[in-house]
């Protein structure tokens, strides 16, 4: 009889946790992947990345017909109506396939489900609903969970989270947003193009905390000319929520009288928090840092031996692309195989439209570090953004003043999310700003505007 039961059992199926399973799976390691939603993913698959983005490209689509832009392409449309039920069924078929695919993978992959909330009884027995199991190498993988405000209390009627957000069977005469980073700006941009007035409330002075400077600034002037209103340096105090409305009490983060807000509705997006409590970690007597998260060595083991931990839960950003290289990672580590995560190339990206994008070092932080040179194109210079009216934007590249390494790479335009890939592949390789200049993009694409920027740095770009 084997001694467990099981080589590997994950904790949580979300892009990390599903991710690990199957690679274990695949380098042939029984493996179990405990989740108690009824559907496989996480967060982002059922309630976050992938259905904002059906809500994101679904809006643009909207807007583009009801506001007239489509007509300045010489395609003429009448009697344009929103139907928001169709826009949520689009979602929610999106979500379905998505799912249901992992559940697939599964299957073909022979990883075990196992269907409810997971309990460590100690480092190698975990209680998983009403069955209990055994493992050698346990992964938590829980991911994270909205941040509460204090004062306001989220009923997912007037006043949602980010998952209430994606579920509104109206649109919001008044949205206002509490939080100016990534998941605010991003659902707010559903709502606004959809017809909604939104205010975004940041109790610091800029939104997109953490970012380049200059795409903090500038991400702001292009959302201000898009309609939205902003209450920078403020902070929520309070939110009585009404059948009609919620009234917002504020006041200057610095100190000052307060105000009220009136609104239809109220999105709270502060952050995100780890999912630590209720695994019993007490009972193995794994000790979390002072944010709630899991620490772990390079390899993504805790100080508890059999049990590993990658996502959310452990330091870094709460991104499902950074979960999902160290599911694989992770996984390779157990079967013995060298797994690695270069955690100083993540890109982030924020799909607004444009859409924004960086990856490594902001100019402010290699600054710190030592001397750059700094190279910058607009995207009012690059041919396919002109024919294609997308002329809001440009490319950083920020390059080591002495070796002229890429340090790290931001952009805003329309399919920054997509460019992004090169400059992360680049850093990844130790590119220096000549390899990328030198490198012949295809004409006429958006990605030239990288090329150019990278042949800024060594003060020679062409179309500017």
């Amino acid at each position: 009889m084997a001694e467990y039961d099981f080589d590997v059992l994950v904790i949580g199926a979300g892009p990390g946790g599903y991710v690990a399973a199957i690679r274990a799976a695949q380098l042939g390691l029984k493996t179990a992947c405990a989740e108690s939603r009824e559907t496989l993913g996480g967060t982002c698959l059922n309630v976050g990345c992938i259905p904002s983005k059906a809500l994101l490209h679904a809006s643009e689509l909207f807007e583009e017909a009801h506001d007239g832009t489509l007509a300045k392409w010489g395609v003429k449309t009448q009697g344009v109506e929103l139907d928001l039920g169709a826009m949520h069924a689009g979602r929610q078929e999106a979500i379905k396939g998505l799912t249901g695919g992992i559940e697939f993978l599964f299957k073909k992959n022979k990883v075990e489900w196992l269907k409810g909330r997971a309990t460590f009884q100690d480092a190698h027995t975990v209680a998983v609903g009403d069955r209990t199991v055994t493992a050698k190498n346990v992964i938590i993988a829980t991911g994270s969970s909205v941040t509460p405000l204090p004062g306001v209390t989220v009923d997912q009627q007037r006043v949602v989270d980010s998952t209430g957000a994606l579920e509104l069977n109206e649109v919001p005469s008044h949205l206002v947003v509490i939080g100016g980073g990534v998941i605010g700006l991003e659902l707010g941009s559903v709502w606004k193009r959809l017809g909604a007035k939104v205010t975004v409330v940041e109790y610091l002075e800029q939104i997109f905390p953490g970012m380049d400077g200059e795409i903090r600034k500038d991400a702001q002037r292009i959302f201000k000319k898009q309609g939205f209103e902003f209450k920078l340096g403020t902070k929520v105090t309070g939110a009585q929520a009404t059948g009609s409305g919620v009234t917002l009490t504020v006041e200057p983060a610095a100190g000052g009288a307060p105000e009220t807000i009136e609104a239809s509705h109220v999105l709270v997006s502060i952050g995100r928090r780890p999912n630590t409590e209720g695994l019993g970690l007490d009972k193995i007597g794994l000790q979390l840092n002072q944010r709630h998260q899991i620490e772990t060595d390079h390899d993504f083991r805790t100080a508890v031996d059999g049990v590993w931990a990658i996502g959310d839960v452990i330091p870094g950003p709460m991104l499902a692309h950074k979960a999902e290289d160290e599911g694989i990672a992770v996984a390779e580590n157990i079967a013995g195989q060298t797994g690695i995560v270069n955690h100083d190339v993540i890109p982030s990206v924020v799909y607004t439209m444009p859409e924004i994008a960086g990856v490594g070092l902001t100019e402010e932080q290699a600054r710190e570090k030592g001397e750059v040179k700094v190279g910058k194109f607009p995207m009012a210079g690059n041919s396919r953004a002109k024919t294609n009216r997308e002329a809001d934007g440009w490319v950083k590249v920020v390059a080591d003043a002495k070796t002229d390494r890429v340090l790290g790479v931001w952009m805003i335009n329309a399919v920054a999310g997509t460019m992004i890939a090169q400059a992360a592949q680049a850093m990844e390789f130790g590119a220096t700003s000549e390899d990328i200049a030198y490198t012949c993009h295809a004409h006429p694409t958006h990605s030239e505007a990288l090329k150019e920027a990278a042949m800024a740095v060594l003060g020679k770009p062409i179309h500017v």
